[in-house]
């Protein structure tokens, strides 16, 4: 690796730390769409949400070269965005799990809350890395927010179908987090337009394609055609909650470790002999 003006790639962030926000994200907004649900699949889709949680924690816990130090991340509560999100994910298993056994409604939406506050300390932990561009807008966190949100409402489609049925409020629910998650797509886009090394943009123009096409498009189709032909309904659903999810990961990855690239550094004022 060779440091000057022009940008490089970050190598200090690898795919295990791109799990945590791939599974974190999915969660959180997997428990929030198991509250917005309703009761009969909440304590499924809860457990299966906060199984997504540790398990993303599980993965950044293995990049740590030694693992125990990972304590240390608790004693900076007022300046770290990752003690915050440590502290999140405190309350959003004890509610998280208090809600799926006793099935009560109140503990969900505290648990939901939980998990929302949790996905927003993942995004303000990008914002975070000023140098660089693809990670400090600020049009990211509700990228970030909204990509949870979707893939969230994905998995509980998904997990919906061995149920008899994915209904119609996990569905209404997967159509609003597809249109919010494009909206913000295309605002983010727009915002870092000229500020992105030539390689970072690329990477993320693709992802950014296919959370369009297969990721809001697709799905989309697949959930109007449910409505139009209701015996195709539970396998569309799926589907649309599938290539919601995957999408989502694939954009996830390529952000943490194909469009991370440091803007480089530039001395606009060199220092001249005999002059001030």
């Amino acid at each position: 690796m060779s440091f000057g003006p022009r940008p490089w790639q970050q190598r200090h962030w690898d795919w295990r730390a791109a799990c945590n926000f791939m599974f974190g994200g999915t969660g959180t907004g997997l428990v929030i769409a198991a509250v917005l649900a309703g009761p009969r699949q909440m304590p499924v889709d809860v457990l299966a949400g906060l199984a997504f949680v540790g398990l993303g924690l599980a993965a950044v816990w293995l990049e740590i070269g030694r693992p125990w130090r990972a304590l240390n991340v608790m004693f900076n509560p007022f300046t770290s965005w990752m003690t915050r999100e440590s502290f999140a994910s405190l309350p959003v298993f004890a509610l998280g799990a208090a809600a799926a056994l006793r099935g009560d409604a109140a503990l969900g939406a505290l648990a939901a809350a939980a998990a929302l506050l949790f996905v927003y300390c993942q995004a303000r932990i990008l914002r975070g890395a000023k140098g660089i561009p693809a990670w400090r807008e600020p049009a990211l966190t509700p990228l970030v927010l909204c990509t949870a949100l979707a893939e969230g409402a994905g998995a509980a489609c998904l997990l919906a179908l061995p149920a008899g049925g994915a209904g119609s409020a996990p569905s209404a629910w997967l159509a609003l987090a597809l249109l919010a998650r494009v909206i913000a797509w295309a605002v983010y886009r727009g915002r870092i337009a000229k500020g992105l090394a030539a390689d970072a943009r690329t990477a993320l123009d693709v992802a950014g394609r296919s959370l369009l096409q297969l990721g809001t498009l697709a799905p989309l189709a697949l959930l109007v055609a449910g409505v139009a032909f209701e015996p195709a309904a539970q396998a569309g659903t799926a589907l649309a909650g599938l290539a919601a999810l995957a999408t989502g990961w694939r954009f996830k990855f390529v952000l943490l470790t194909r469009a991370a690239y440091n803007q480089g550094f530039a001395l606009p004022h060199l220092p001249m002999r005999g002059r001030a």
